[in-house]
C-alpha cells in the first residue's frame, strides 16, 4: 500500500542524504514543550470499512479540514476527508470521484483559498506502478469533486513529482517537477489546471538543475521553494522563485553553506516569510523580513535579489542514511510550527517569527520514520490539530498552545 507521503516527491526529489552529527546549539538543552494533546474522534465515511490514513491538515475560513484515505485490510484504499468548526467535533466530507484512480486515491496535500479547499491525491498504478495524480475542488455544498485531467498533465514520461497546492488572490498554484526541472500548475478556480514547464529561470538550464517542493501566495504574486544543483557539484543549494502571474519566474538564491541544502516548505508568519528545509546536518530556516507588497524587490529578484533573505537558526538533527525533510508548517499568532522527519522519526518544533530560537514540542504519540508513517499540523489562534500515522494506527489530535514560549 502506498501512502500520500510517497507521492510528495517534491520532498523526496530535493531531500538529502545527510550525515549525522551531534545536536546543534539551537536544539541542545532546550526544554521540550508538552501540550495537552487530546485525541479526537473521526466518523467513518460511507463505504467499505478500514483504518484512517491521515496525511494533511489545514484551516480555512474558520473551519478545519483533514485529508487522507481509508485503508482496507486487503490493501485497497479510498479517498477520505473530514471537517470541523471547533477542532473537536468532526464530520466526514462527501467525496465525488469520477475515475478508477480517483476512487482509490490517497489525499496527501490540501490548500485554502477564499473559504474553499483544493486537494491533491494519488494512487500508484499502471504498468510501472507510478502515482496517478488527481486533484479535487470543493463545491458550494462542501463536497469534494475529482477534477478530470488528461493523463500527461501530471503523469507521463516527463513526470517527476506533484508536491503542494496553495491558494491566493489570483487562484491556485501547485508546485512540483518534471524531467525539465521545477514546474508549476496554475488555475483560477481549481477546476482546470495548466502546466507551466520549461519556464525560463524556473526550470533547469545549463547553470542549475532545479526542483520545487512548495508554493506560497504573496501580495504581488507567488513564491515557490526548492533547490538547485550546479553542474559538477554533488550538493544542492536552497532557492526560491518569485512570479507575478505563475508563468514568468525570477530565480533567487538563498544564503548557502556549501552543504546539501533545500527549501521544503514556505510560510508567512507575522511580517516575515520563512523558508524551511534541510541545511546540512540540521534542519534550518531562511527569513525574509517585512516583505513589502508580498516581498518587494527582495522577492522580485534582480542584482541584489538574495539580499533580503537571511539564514536563521538551525534546529534538530538529520541522521545519517535517512532522507530528511520539513514535511509540514503551520502558524498561529506570531509563531510557527514545523513538523520534520529524519532517521530518529517524526518531530515537531516551534519558534517565534524570527526563527532564531527553536523549541521541541512533544508529539502526542511516537511516530517512527519510514514505511507508511506520516505527520502533519494545522493551527490558528493557539489551537492546533495534528495528524499522525505510525504505520498501524492513524489519529487526529487537538491541543491549545501558548504564544509566549
Amino acid at each position: 500500500m502506498l501512502t500520500g507521503r510517497r507521492f510528495v516527491a517534491g520532498l523526496v526529489a530535493s531531500a538529502l542524504l545527510i550525515a549525522g552529527c551531534e545536536r546543534p546549539a539551537a536544539d541542545r538543552g532546550q526544554q521540550q514543550i508538552r501540550p495537552d494533546w487530546r485525541v479526537v474522534t473521526l466518523p467513518m465515511p460511507a463505504g467499505p470499512d478500514g483504518r484512517p490514513m491521515l496525511r494533511d491538515a489545514v484551516t480555512c475560513a474558520g473551519r478545519w479540514y483533514l485529508v487522507g484515505a481509508i485503508g482496507g485490510v486487503d490493501g485497497a484504499t479510498r479517498p477520505a476527508a473530514w471537517t470541523s468548526a471547533d477542532a473537536r467535533n468532526w464530520d466526514a466530507v462527501r467525496l465525488v470521484p469520477n475515475s478508477y484512480y480517483g476512487e482509490r486515491a490517497i489525499l496527501y496535500a490540501v490548500g485554502c483559498r477564499q473559504g474553499r479547499i483544493a486537494v491533491i491525491g494519488a494512487k500508484a498504478g499502471g504498468a510501472h506502478g507510478n502515482p496517478r495524480v488527481r486533484t479535487w475542488r470543493q463545491l458550494p455544498d462542501g463536497a469534494l469533486v475529482e477534477v478530470s485531467a488528461a493523463f500527461e498533465l501530471y503523469g507521463g514520461p516527463a513526470a517527476v513529482n506533484v508536491s503542494r497546492v496553495a491558494g491566493g488572490p489570483d487562484g491556485w498554484l501547485i508546485a512540483g517537477g518534471r524531467e525539465s526541472g521545477a514546474a508549476v500548475w496554475r488555475s483560477p478556480d481549481a477546476a482546470d489546471f495548466q502546466l507551466v514547464e520549461n519556464a525560463p529561470r524556473l526550470a533547469s538550464d545549463v547553470e542549475l538543475r532545479t526542483s520545487a517542493t512548495d508554493a506560497l501566495a504573496v501580495d504581488d504574486g507567488w513564491l515557490v521553494g526548492g533547490s538547485g544543483r550546479a553542474p559538477g557539484r554533488a550538493d544542492h543549494d536552497p532557492f526560491v522563485w518569485w512570479s507575478p502571474d505563475g508563468s514568468t519566474w525570477n530565480r533567487i538564491p538563498l544564503p548557502a553553506t556549501g552543504s546539501d541544502e533545500a527549501v521544503h516548505r514556505l510560510v508567512r508568519v507575522g511580517d516575515a516569510v520563512l523558508a524551511l528545509g534541510a541545511r546540512g546536518t540540521t534542519f534550518g530556516a531562511w527569513r525574509l523580513a517585512d516583505p513589502t507588497a508580498g516581498g518587494g524587490p527582495a522577492v522580485r529578484g534582480g542584482a541584489a535579489a538574495g539580499d533580503g533573505w537571511r539564514a536563521a537558526a538551525g534546529f534538530g538533527v538529520a541522521d545519517a542514511g535517512m532522507i530528511a525533510g520539513v514535511e509540514a508548517v503551520a502558524t498561529y499568532d506570531d509563531r510557527v510550527l514545523a513538523a520534520t522527519v529524519a532517521a530518529e522519526g517524526h518531530r515537531l518544533w516551534t519558534s517565534d517569527a524570527t526563527a532564531e530560537r527553536w523549541s521541541p514540542v512533544a508529539l502526542p504519540v511516537a511516530v517512527p520514520a519510514g514505511g507508511e508513517t506520516a505527520a502533519s499540523i494545522a493551527a490558528t489562534s493557539g489551537q492546533v490539530v495534528m495528524v499522525t500515522d505510525d504505520g498501524r494506527e492513524s489519529r487526529a489530535w487537538q491541543a491549545v498552545l501558548s504564544s509566549t514560549f
